[in-house]
């Protein structure tokens, strides 16, 4: 297999992509993310993951290059990331006790064979009811509330109890990149 490079700083998609014990490198691809239309989650996964893939493979002449783009999608509008623990606070409130979705696009491309796949995986995230209580310790303790778009860290923390449960890609939702369906894709595009 060429060897593999993830377009991303993320060290939540670096961490859960090692999983796969497959060696491989990480690399930025310094993508302009506001050039894309925000209306349609779909449309901005799949064109942002592709905008980074591209751009990290212009520099590789042998290498299968990932990239990777996700949002969360809740009663029609795309959630960005907080901006505040004030906007954070509210955000959580709002998704409490309700179903998102979280979208993430995948866009791989075959430098030496001059191939292309690309694949837009959704999992539903339904949150149990949380108090305001609740939504105070965890933005009181974690200082990296922003890191995801969701507005809450769904793995390394208390507000990993956030989630009552999810239907579709487990992997999506904790690291923002579906092993399952990366390996599925891996051994097409190669």
């Amino acid at each position: 297999m060429a060897k593999i490079i993830l377009a991303t700083t993320s060290p939540y998609r670096k961490e859960t992509f090692g999983y796969l014990g497959i060696p491989f490198e990480a690399e930025g691809s310094n993508v302009d993310e506001s050039q894309l239309g925000r209306n349609d989650p779909e449309e901005l996964v799949k064109g942002l993951s592709k905008l980074k893939a591209e751009a990290v493979a212009k520099n590789h002449s042998d290498a299968i290059v990932i990239g990777m783009d996700s949002v969360t999608y809740f009663d029609g509008q795309i959630l960005e990331k907080p901006k505040s623990k004030e906007e954070d606070f509210e955000r959580l409130k709002t998704l409490s006790g309700n179903k998102y979705q979280f979208y993430t696009g995948i866009y791989m491309v075959n430098t030496a064979k001059d191939k292309t796949l690309s694949k837009v995986i959704i999992t539903d995230v339904f949150m149990r009811k949380l108090s305001d209580k609740e939504i105070s310790q965890y933005l009181d303790e974690d200082s990296n509330f922003n890191t995801y778009a969701l507005g809450y860290d769904p793995v390394k923390h208390y507000s990993a109890s956030f989630v009552e449960r999810i239907e579709g890609s487990y992997y999506n939702l904790l690291g923002g990149i579906p092993l399952e369906t990366i390996i599925e894709m891996l051994k097409e595009i190669d």
